[in-house]
C-alpha cells in the first residue's frame, strides 16, 4: 500500500508539473536597422503575424531605423581598423533605447527577440573587417543594457543587389559574416531577402535586383521576420 501512495503522489506531481502555466509576461521585439528596416512597415505583415502567435496583449513591438546608416551609429565600442578611419558614435542607439524603455516601462517581459536588417552602409565604406565584431557586440550592448540573457537575435541577411561588389566591395563579405554570426549561437537566426528586391517598388517603379526591397518584398520580409522570431521563442518551451 505504501508503494502504491508514493507512486500516485508522484504521478500527481509530474500531472502537476506538465499543466503548470508557462512564465508570464510580454514578448518584446525590438526592430532596427538602416532603409530597408525602415522601409518594412510591421504593422501590415510583421505585427498580425506575432499577435496572432501570441496575442496582441503579449506582444510588444518597437522600431527605431533610419537610411544609410552604419553600425557604428548603434555600437559603442566599435572601432575602424583605421587609426585615421571614422570613430563610433552611437547616437541611433540611444534614440532606439528611448523608445524601448518608455514601451516596456511598467511591464513584464517573457522574451526579447532583436531583428536587425543593415550592412549596406558597411559594405559601401568597405568595413566589413570589423562587422562580425560589432554585430555581435551589439547583441551583447542591448542584452546588458535590457538585463536580458536570453535574447534571442534575428538578422536579415543583405539581398543579391552587388554579388559582384562592384558598387559596395564588402557586400558578400558582410552577407557572408550575417550568415555566420547568426548560426554561431541557437538563440539566433536569418532571413533570406534575395528574392525581396525584384517587381514594384512603394512609388510605382519596377526595379530589379534594387537596393531596396519592393512593396511586396517588405511585406514578405516582415512575415520572414516574425516567422523567425516566433520559431526561435517556440525553441526556448
Amino acid at each position: 500500500m505504501k508503494t502504491k501512495t508514493v507512486f500516485g503522489l508522484c504521478w500527481m506531481a509530474l500531472i502537476l508539473i506538465s499543466c503548470s502555466p508557462e512564465p508570464s509576461g510580454k514578448h518584446l521585439f525590438i526592430l532596427s536597422g538602416q532603409s530597408n528596416m525602415a522601409g518594412m512597415l510591421p504593422e501590415e505583415s510583421f505585427t498580425p503575424r506575432v499577435e496572432a502567435e501570441f496575442g496582441a496583449e503579449n506582444t510588444l513591438v518597437v522600431k527605431d531605423a533610419h537610411g544609410g546608416q552604419p553600425i557604428r551609429r548603434w555600437y559603442k565600442k566599435w572601432k575602424s581598423m583605421d587609426p585615421d578611419g571614422p570613430k563610433a558614435q552611437p547616437d541611433l542607439y540611444d534614440s532606439l533605447m528611448t523608445k524601448v524603455h518608455t514601451k516596456i516601462q511598467g511591464q513584464k517581459i517573457a522574451t526579447i527577440t532583436f531583428i536587425w536588417m543593415q550592412g549596406e552602409r558597411d559594405a559601401r565604406e568597405k568595413l566589413g573587417d570589423v562587422y562580425e565584431e560589432s554585430l555581435l557586440g551589439l547583441h551583447e550592448q542591448l542584452a546588458k543594457d535590457l538585463t536580458f540573457n536570453k535574447m534571442n537575435f534575428v538578422i536579415g541577411r543583405l539581398s543579391d543587389f552587388d554579388m559582384s561588389n562592384e558598387k559596395y566591395p564588402h557586400w558578400t563579405m558582410i552577407r557572408d559574416i550575417q550568415v555566420k554570426v547568426a548560426e554561431s549561437n541557437s538563440r539566433f537566426d536569418w532571413i533570406d531577402t534575395d528574392d525581396l528586391n525584384d517587381g514594384f517598388n512603394r512609388n510605382g517603379k519596377e526595379i530589379t535586383n534594387d537596393l531596396h526591397m519592393s512593396g511586396e518584398g517588405y511585406v514578405t520580409m516582415g512575415h520572414r521576420f516574425a516567422d523567425k522570431a516566433i520559431q526561435l521563442i517556440k525553441k526556448e518551451k
